[in-house]
């Protein structure tokens, strides 16, 4: 059970309390997210942050809440989560992106918007081109789980098929284990 004075810790001047626990919270997100969703507002509230290592506890929290997003809250910050996936700061837009893919296999009525803001990346901009091959592997790692279900859009399999010319070596060989799944 998690209690607003355990919150206090992620306000700790000692970095090994504040993000110790920061991690401990990502962990209960994954395997417990019903022990987190009562606090809501406040992971929306740390979105916002000036502590990066916060903000992005706060996207893969959000993610992992999805699964237990019984009043549909999740849908009220849709924009906030697209803002930062198309922020062009790479890890910002990867948890982003790792938020969005949970999201998309929780919650079917928002499955058609995720989908055309995630294959969309390809079309933002980034520090270097390395930086935008890195985020477009992790968007190939979130549809993954997903690919068949949309292995008839035109437009993913376009950016399936593009990732496939990527520089980087490792997002081309993703995109290339994508199409074989089709």
């Amino acid at each position: 059970m998690i209690t607003k004075t355990d919150l206090k810790k992620l306000n700790s001047p000692n970095p090994k309390i504040k993000y110790g626990f920061a991690k401990e919270l990502v962990k209960i997100g994954e395997e417990k997210p019903e022990l987190l969703y009562e606090y809501f507002d406040y992971w929306v509230e740390l979105l916002s942050s000036d502590n990066n290592i916060l903000k992005w506890t706060a996207i893969d929290i959000i993610g992992y809440l999805s699964i237990v997003d019984k009043d549909n809250r999740i849908d009220e910050i849709m924009s906030d989560l697209i803002k930062m996936l198309h922020s062009g700061v790479l890890i910002t837009c990867n948890h982003a992106t790792f938020a969005l893919g949970q999201i998309y296999q929780n919650k079917p009525n928002l499955k058609e918007v995720i989908i055309k803001e995630l294959i969309s990346i390809s079309d933002d901009k980034f520090e270097t081109n390395e930086c935008k091959n890195i985020a477009i592997g992790k968007v190939l790692e979130a549809i993954k789980p997903f690919v068949s279900e949309i292995k008839n859009n035109p437009s993913v399999i376009s950016f399936i098929e593009d990732a496939t010319k990527s520089e980087r070596n490792s997002t081309k060989k993703k995109a290339e284990q994508l199409l074989k799944k089709e």
